[in-house]
């Protein structure tokens, strides 16, 4: 039975994943600013909640240390499943909110690696998001983009440099998955039909599709996979279909 440190649990994908590794026999430490958010789902998964803060390195590392602790040798791996969603267009983004974007994406993600880098010294495996945004150019995605492709970069980097103590490091991007956080989107019948057809399986992802990816990297059994960025997005980044009329 490995441990696993899930960090922005309360997320609609972060609570899925977590009852899948709970169904597979795994215990979970689950992280969030609101710890409060995590109750049904603690009770639910028999989990330890922690708080913390994804935007501030020394909280992230404190979090790692206390899965380290709680788990031992079987600390087996985190998901830095934080993040955030904003459609605007870059003349239309103000400061504050392309800071906030970064530091909620990239900043927490880097923190993660860091985090890692000191505390698991015998391997496993960490999983960070990324988005179909930063694989290809969607409209008015810039600051989110940005982030995105920079979480990329950075498990590239990290499976380089943490690849000699078996230290896995791989990245999940989703297409438009319908969860609270993209609801203005999926919940707009003209924007899903737009976004569907945008998706060569011509629908939304649900979390149980993106939860599946991570819970598959997350896996001990799969600990020759690292430095892989993989799309979960109805093929969105990679097939381009004529006609998305159903036959």
């Amino acid at each position: 039975m490995s441990g696993f440190l899930i960090l922005g649990a309360s997320s609609d994908i972060a609570a899925e994943l977590v009852r899948r590794l709970h169904a597979a026999g795994h215990r979970t430490l689950l992280a969030a600013r609101d710890v409060g958010r995590l109750a049904d789902l603690a009770a639910e998964t028999d989990s330890d909640v922690l708080e913390f803060d994804a935007t501030d390195g020394e909280s992230v590392t404190a979090a790692f240390k206390a899965a380290k602790e709680a788990f031992g040798d079987d600390f087996a791996g985190a998901a830095n499943m934080v993040g955030s969603f904003m459609m605007k267009a870059a003349h239309i983004t103000s400061d504050e909110e392309w800071r906030e974007t970064i530091a909620t994406n990239l900043d927490s993600a880097f923190y993660c690696v860091r985090a890692a880098g000191k505390t698991m010294r015998d391997g496993g495996s960490v999983v960070l998001m990324g988005s179909v945004a930063g694989r290809i150019g969607v409209h008015s995605h810039e600051a989110i983009a940005a982030a995105k492709a920079g979480v990329m970069g950075l498990t590239l980097s990290a499976a380089a440099t943490y690849a000699n103590r078996g230290l896995q490091f791989n990245c999940v991007s989703p297409g438009l998955t319908q969860t609270k956080l993209t609801a203005r989107v999926w919940q707009n019948d003209a924007a899903a039909e737009a976004s569907r057809d945008m998706h060569a399986l011509h629908r939304l992802g649900e979390p149980g599709d993106v939860a599946a990816a991570v819970a598959f990297l997350l896996d001990p059994a799969n600990s020759w996979i690292t430095g892989q960025e993989i799309g979960v997005d109805g093929g969105m980044s990679a097939v381009v279909v004529k006609n998305q009329k159903r036959s």
